[in-house]
C-alpha cells in the first residue's frame, strides 16, 4: 500500500473535504426552492387564532428552503367561498397548497383539478380522503376523543349525564364527536348522552344549545366540544346558569384560555399547531418536487405522484390551569412577522 507523506495525507484530506462538501451542497440545494417558488396555506374563517401558529409553522420551513408563502382562505364558514378561494389560488400557478378543506366531498373535484395541473395538494387537520391528495397532516383526532371521554368519567364518574356540540360535515370535527359518543358506549355504558347539538363553530348558536340542554337537563355534569369557537358560547351558558358542568374542549382561542386559566373550562386538547404547519409544508414541498428520490414501488407505470402521505400525526397538547400561560398567543406572536 503506497504511503502519503504529511503534505500528501493533507492534500487527499482537502480533496476529501471539497467532494464530501459538495456533495453536502449538491443535496441541499435539491431541497432549495427556485427564486419565485410559492406554496399556499388556505383555511376557512380565516381570522381565527387557530391558523395563526400553523402558519408560523409553514412559514419557517419555508424560510429553512427558500421559499415564499401566502396565507389565503375565506373569512366566512362557507364552503362554497372556500372552494372558490381555492380555485383563485390556484390561477396563481403555486407550486403547492395546503388546505384545509371545511368539508371533504365538495373538495375532490377541485383538488383534483389543482393535482392533475402540476400543484402539489396535501390537507390538514381536516381531509378530503377521496381526493387525490398526496398528504394528510393532522392530531390523531380518535386519541383526542378517546383521552377526553377518560378524562370526563375520571372527573364525574362513569354513571352520568354528558352533551356534545358538533359541526357536521368536517371530518375532524365529525370525528372527534363520534369517536367518543362510541367509546362511551363501548366502555361507560352507564354514562347518558342527553344533549348533541349543531353549532357549526358559532359562539351565539353554542349558547343557545348549552342553554337549552341545561334546561332540559338539570343533572347535566360534562360536555365534549370538538372545537373552541363553540366553547366560548358553551362556557358562557354553563357561567350564567350556575351550573357545576366539566368542559373541555379541541382547539384553543384567547377566550377559552382565559377560562382555562379561571377554571371554568376544565381543559382543552389543542393539536400541536406549529408541528402541523412545519410538516404540511414539507409534505407539500416533496409533494411538487417527487423527482428528489427514486422509490421502491410502481408510480412509474401506474402513473401517480409517488410522494404519498397518507397521514402523518402532528400530535396533541393538554392545556390546563397549570400549563396555560405556554399558548398564549401574543407571547407566542411578539416580534413574528404575521404576513
Amino acid at each position: 500500500m503506497k504511503k502519503f507523506g504529511w503534505a500528501g495525507a493533507m492534500a487527499a484530506a482537502t480533496m476529501t473535504a471539497a467532494l464530501v462538501s459538495t456533495n453536502a451542497a449538491d443535496a441541499q440545494s435539491k431541497f432549495q426552492c427556485k427564486p419565485g417558488e410559492t406554496y399556499v396555506m388556505n383555511v376557512m374563517v380565516s381570522a381565527h387564532p387557530y391558523w395563526v401558529p400553523v402558519y408560523q409553522g409553514f412559514k419557517q420551513a419555508a424560510e429553512a428552503m427558500g421559499c415564499e408563502t401566502v396565507f389565503s382562505g375565506t373569512p366566512d364558514y362557507d364552503i362554497t367561498k372556500q372552494i372558490a378561494s381555492f380555485e383563485q389560488d390556484l390561477v396563481k400557478n403555486p407550486a403547492g397548497v395546503l388546505l384545509h378543506p371545511m368539508q371533504s366531498d365538495p373538495f375532490i373535484e377541485p383538488i383534483n383539478q389543482a393535482i392533475a395541473n402540476g400543484v402539489s395538494v396535501v390537507t390538514f387537520a381536516a381531509d378530503s380522503p377521496k381526493s387525490k391528495r398526496t398528504g394528510y397532516i393532522t392530531s390523531d383526532n380518535l386519541a383526542e376523543a378517546k383521552f377526553a371521554a377518560e378524562e370526563i368519567v375520571k372527573q364525574v364518574g362513569d354513571s352520568a349525564e354528558y352533551a356534545v356540540l358538533e359541526n357536521p360535515g368536517q371530518s375532524n370535527h365529525d370525528l372527534r364527536v363520534t369517536a367518543l359518543i362510541d367509546y362511551m358506549g363501548k366502555n361507560y355504558p352507564n354514562m347518558k348522552l342527553v344533549g348533541r347539538q349543531a353549532t357549526n363553530q358559532d359562539a351565539n348558536a353554542a349558547y343557545k344549545a348549552t342553554s337549552s340542554i341545561l334546561q332540559a337537563n338539570p343533572n347535566l355534569k360534562a360536555m365534549w366540544i370538538p372545537e373552541a369557537g363553540s366553547a366560548e358560547g358553551a362556557v358562557t351558558a354553563v357561567l350564567e346558569a350556575k351550573a357545576d358542568v366539566l368542559i373541555i374542549h379541541a382547539d384553543v382561542t384567547p377566550a377559552t384560555l382565559e377560562h382555562i386559566k379561571a377554571g371554568n373550562i376544565h381543559m382543552s386538547l389543542n393539536p400541536n399547531q406549529g408541528v402541523q404547519g412545519y410538516m404540511g409544508f414539507i409534505a407539500t414541498f416533496l409533494g411538487a418536487h417527487p423527482d428528489l428520490f427514486d422509490p421502491f414501488n410502481d408510480y412509474k407505470v401506474s402513473g401517480y405522484n409517488p410522494m404519498q402521505i397518507p397521514f402523518v400525526d402532528n400530535g396533541f397538547a393538554v392545556i390546563t390551569k397549570e400549563n396555560a400561560d405556554s399558548f398564549d398567543l401574543n407571547k407566542y406572536m411578539e416580534g413574528r412577522d404575521p404576513s
